[in-house]
């Protein structure tokens, strides 16, 4: 996706056309415009330019306490794993024997990076959805999911919990799993997926054959009413995660493909598991919730969760709201499986989106995509900042941008123009990691 230059007037009025039409945002009660764009739609996504940032977690929260107050939200569902994201779930609906407090519960994040919800601002939502939930009857709980597909070893030994001694087929199938994984059982994706490549290995029969088994089968439990729908989902997982890391050692897009598949595919399961009229609130990266046509990901093959659910769901309204800062702090790694640390978050790079949005003013603000999508400058891709769990201040000027027609990419934009980082529990990751995600550990 090529950037053309821009004289300085084409600028220069840019700059004035979003300061004209932006709306100021300092308060919940500020979020009117975005409640109005929402309306009755059944998907809303909200996404974040860093996956440290804490302003991003408390406005993203801000808003989605109003969705489940004033819209009847059902659930959110976000870019974690399944069986770490349940336990959330069973906790903030108050299901037995599902943790003492919120940080009990969090504690149990324990792969890299487990700030990513391991932390004060994700402990303050439980505690908000488990108050809110009290006096609800069952069906009406909001729920907490996870989205994302690397669970693998995680989701089999739920699967080991689930599959009581009467299932017979279902333990069998599950052994033969576990039994084919064997050789990599410290755990680490890389092992396997560099297996598929040189040895031909591969385990997809029998993952695929589990599923289909566990989907059959059915399962309870008399003080969980969604354990059948857990149980399968974590079968899913295993399925789709062989898949991923089958896929990941090609170089192309295909894992990416496979992951934002799994990821709309699981939405998609939430969403008829919960009634027609059920709603949810997504929570992920601006490059897996904003629509991957409307950036340089198109030209590279990749697809992503924003541009599938919008074809799916379009008569069903889908928003999506990107999250952008200037500057402040961030909560990263240098590398995959790096300790998190606080580092600087420079100004974003001249003209960018980040920064033509800091000329226009210093101020927290609300973009309506239909108000500014019309205007010439925004008719050709800008540079967007996108920082995931690894971050390389060194490559700022040409690593972490993501060309982008910003009014195609979202509905809405939230703008804050100094942020800080994320406020972890300091939970040491299990040194066994997965493989890096493409493209920065988004």
């Amino acid at each position: 996706m090529q950037i053309t230059e821009r004289t300085e007037s084409e600028v220069r009025e840019g700059i004035q056309h979003l300061n004209e039409i932006s709306h100021p945002l300092e308060n919940t009660e500020q979020l009117e415009p975005l409640m109005d764009l929402i309306g009755d739609a059944r998907i809303v996504m909200l996404g974040e330019s860093t996956h440290g940032t804490h302003e991003f977690y408390t406005w993203r929260a801000k808003l989605s306490k109003r969705l489940i107050r004033e819209k009847n939200f059902s659930m959110i569902a976000v870019e974690g794993d399944w069986p770490d994201c349940y336990r959330i779930n069973r906790y903030v609906k108050r299901y037995p024997q599902s943790g003492l407090n919120a940080k009990e519960v969090l504690g149990n994040f324990r792969r890299w990076p487990t700030w990513m919800w391991s932390n004060w601002e994700t402990m303050a939502l439980m505690e908000f959805l488990r108050t809110h939930n009290f006096d609800l009857p069952n069906a009406r709980k909001v729920g907490f999911y996870g989205l994302d597909v690397y669970s693998l070893w995680e989701s089999m030994e739920e699967l080991r919990n689930h599959l009581k001694l009467e299932n017979k087929e279902g333990r069998e199938a599950l052994r033969r799993v576990e039994e084919c994984f064997h050789p990599f059982s410290s755990k680490e994706g890389n092992s396997y997926a560099q297996a598929t490549q040189v040895l031909s290995y591969s385990c997809e029969s029998e993952v695929n054959h589990l599923m289909n088994v566990v989907s059959k089968i059915g399962t309870s439990d008399e003080f969980d009413r969604e354990f059948d729908f857990n149980t399968e989902q974590n079968a899913r997982v295993v399925a789709n995660a062989e898949n991923y890391y089958r896929t990941m050692m090609r170089g192309d897009a295909e894992s990416w493909n496979v992951r934002d598949r799994h990821m709309t595919e699981t939405l998609s399961r939430l969403l008829d598991y919960h009634g027609s009229l059920s709603k949810v609130i997504v929570w992920e990266h601006n490059s897996h919730i904003g629509d991957a046509r409307a950036t340089d990901m198109e030209a590279q093959g990749m697809i992503n969760l924003g541009q599938l659910a919008r074809q799916r769901y379009v008569k069903e309204g889908v928003i999506r709201i990107g999250f952008g800062t200037n500057s402040g702090t961030v909560l990263a790694g240098t590398s995959w499986g790096a300790k998190m640390k606080t580092m600087n978050l420079p100004p974003a790079k001249e003209d960018s989106w980040e920064n033509l949005l800091h000329q226009a003013s210093s101020s927290n603000k609300i973009l309506i995509s239909s108000r500014f999508k019309q205007h010439k400058l925004f008719r050709q891709p800008i540079d967007q900042r996108a920082v995931g769990v690894v971050y390389r201040p060194e490559q700022e000027s040409w690593g972490n941008y993501v060309p982008s027609l910003i009014p195609q990419r979202y509905e809405a934009f939230v703008y804050i123009d100094s942020t800080t980082a994320l406020h972890p529990f300091h939970v040491d990751a299990d040194p066994k990691q997965f493989p890096e995600t493409y493209p920065f550990g988004l």
